[in-house]
Order: structure tokens, then C-alpha cells, then sequence
């Protein structure tokens, strides 16, 4: 007998809000880490395990040659790609900036993926949804601040993450019409690992035991927060668990003060409080669609 409803959608909960945890921190030490190697060599490092991860998962699916097969490979391969663009470029910003605010600007990408679904996919956006995206811009220039003080170079690193993670999404999208989730997941694992094989060996930096156990650890808590978002939308909708996504800034923040003494200025909590208050918007009104629509159609 499942679970009341209730009790699944706190499940779901529950688990979003431990993958939130479980990125931060591995966004915590890849900040640790990149100070002092190479990003290709942490890509690497984590897609290695990453993959094992994926082998595990589909075992229970049909296994992993079955899992390989997409209808649309050159499709999956640019996606996996593109993930492990945006992966290093959030990496990048690590090393420049602090996590809040990295994350705070990178809380635009549900509002960037509304955008491009409206431009590339046909996705109908009404006034409500483009309103969310304006004020999420609006969020962002409170963050850089153009004009009103120098505008630091690195500010414009997490905002080409987030658009790259935008993109990722709606190439996500595309794949889902063809291809089933297990199929998507082996592709983010080896392709990626294919193309960061071109790099990570040849710019190896060799650690030592504690920067080991850091990389490992990075990896581990990448697939596992992955694995936990999947088990989060396997308990609840993932209309009903997006807005606990948004702890993710509150883990970055506690724990970008912990460890790196950053505390982010008042413009910037502004400006993050406007991009998740017109997120939580977004979600709000596409819920309420839900319900209208469903009620409409009772007889």
C-alpha cells in the first residue's frame, strides 16, 4: 500500500532539500580545490565516478546497452557537452567569486529556461510568466550593480552559467521527447567523461591524501544529490518540490560564511530575494493553472 500523498510529497521535500545541502557542499570544496588545481582535472574526477554511478542506476532498467540507445545521439552528445561547459564555468566563478553570489545569479536560470522555451521550443508564455523574467533581470542588476560601481569581470561568469544551464535544460527538454530518463543519465555520464578525457589527464596536478579524499568526496556528493533529486521527483511533482530548490541559496550562503568567511552585501541578498520571490511567482501562477484547468474540466 503507497503512502498518503501527504506523507510522499514531504518525502519529496525531504529529498530536494538534501540535494540542495549535498551541491553546496560540493560546490563548497570545488572553491577549496580549484584554487589549487586544474578545473579539467576536477571535471574528470567527477564524471569518473559520476559514471559508475549511472551504471548503477540503470542496472536495474535493462542495463547499460540498452540504457545507450536514443533516438537522437547527436542530440544527447551535445547536450552532455553543454553540461560539462556550464559545469566548469560555474567552477571558474568559484575561484573568483564568493558562493552566494555565484548561486544568487544562478538562481535565474528557471526564468532563463521560460524564455528560451518561449523562443526555441513554442512554449506559450503569458504576461505573468514574462513579468517573473523581468523582475529576475532586475534581481541580477541589483547583484552587478552596472554603473553604479566598477562591474567586476567575474560577475559576468555565473551569468554565462546560467544561461549555459538555461540551455542545458531546454536540451534536456528536447531529449525527454524521444529518449527516457535512464537514457539521458548514461549520456550525461560517459559522453561527458569522453570529452573531459581530452583534458583532465593532460593538465594533471598530482594530489595529495587530504586534496584525495576532497575530490572524491566532490564526486560522491555530485552523484548522490543527483540521486536524491530523482528520488524527490519519484516521491512528489516537481511543481510541488521547486520552490525548496531555493535552500540551495541559504546552504551556499551558511557555508560560504563557515568556511570562507564570505558574507554577501545587502544588494546582493536583495537581489537574490527579488530572483526567488519571482521564481516562487513563476510557480505560483503555473500552479494555479493546474488547478483551474483541472477543475474546468470536471464535468
Amino acid at each position: 500500500m503507497r503512502p498518503r500523498l501527504q506523507n510522499r510529497t514531504a518525502l519529496g521535500a525531504l529529498f530536494t532539500v538534501l540535494a540542495m545541502l549535498g551541491f553546496a557542499s560540493m560546490d563548497a570544496i570545488s572553491k577549496w580545490l580549484v584554487a589549487g588545481y586544474p578545473i579539467g582535472q576536477m571535471m574528470w574526477i567527477r564524471y569518473a565516478v559520476f559514471c559508475v554511478f549511472a551504471w548503477i542506476v540503470v542496472r536495474p532498467h535493462g542495463g547499460f546497452v540498452a540504457a545507450l540507445r536514443s533516438a537522437r545521439p547527436l542530440l544527447q552528445i551535445a547536450r552532455a557537452l553543454l553540461a560539462v561547459v556550464e559545469s566548469a564555468t560555474f567552477v571558474l566563478a568559484f575561484r573568483y567569486l564568493p558562493l552566494a553570489d555565484t548561486h544568487a545569479i544562478a538562481a535565474t536560470s528557471p526564468l532563463i529556461v521560460v524564455a528560451l522555451g518561449a523562443a526555441f521550443l513554442g512554449e506559450r508564455v503569458d504576461r505573468a510568466r514574462w513579468l517573473a523574467v523581468f523582475a529576475g533581470f532586475v534581481g541580477v542588476l541589483l547583484i552587478v550593480r552596472p554603473g553604479f560601481r566598477v562591474l567586476d569581470w567575474p560577475l559576468l561568469i555565473p551569468i554565462a552559467g546560467a544561461i549555459l544551464w538555461g540551455s542545458y535544460q531546454i536540451l534536456v527538454r528536447l531529449c525527454a521527447r524521444t529518449d527516457p530518463p535512464q537514457t539521458t543519465l548514461v549520456w550525461s555520464a560517459f559522453a561527458a567523461f569522453i570529452a573531459t578525457s581530452f583534458v583532465g589527464p593532460w593538465d594533471w596536478h598530482w594530489p595529495d591524501a587530504a586534496s584525495w579524499a576532497l575530490l572524491a568526496a566532490m564526486a560522491v556528493l555530485g552523484s548522490l544529490s543527483h540521486y536524491a533529486l530523482i528520488r524527490a521527483l519519484d516521491y512528489a511533482e516537481a511543481s510541488a518540490v521547486q520552490p525548496y530548490s531555493y535552500t540551495l541559496l541559504v546552504w551556499v550562503t551558511v557555508l560560504g560564511a563557515l568556511v570562507f568567511g564570505d558574507f554577501p552585501d545587502g544588494w546582493t541578498l536583495l537581489g537574490a530575494a527579488v530572483i526567488v520571490a519571482s521564481g516562487l511567482y513563476t510557480w505560483h501562477h503555473d500552479r494555479r493553472q493546474v488547478r483551474q484547468a483541472a477543475s474546468a474540466a470536471k464535468p
